[in-house]
């Protein structure tokens, strides 16, 4: 159920950036991807799904500078 939950609200929230730069996407999901991980990772634990998507943040809006540079 929670699974569930977790992928109807990436889905919407995926769907309102269509204004958003490539960049603040790749972070949006980034974090999106992260949150999901930490909590998974963590057992659900808050610390966890906040550091997580942290970190999917920072690694999501890095990839669009890799990706320019090839």
């Amino acid at each position: 159920m929670n699974k569930s939950i977790v992928g109807i609200l990436l889905v919407v929230m995926l769907s309102g950036c269509s204004g958003l730069s490539t960049r603040q996407k790749n972070a949006a999901t980034g974090a999106a991807i992260g949150g999901v991980a930490g909590a998974v990772l963590t057992g659900g634990s808050s610390f966890g799904t906040v550091g997580g998507a942290a970190i999917g943040g920072v690694i999501g809006h890095g990839v669009d500078s890799v990706s320019k540079r090839k």
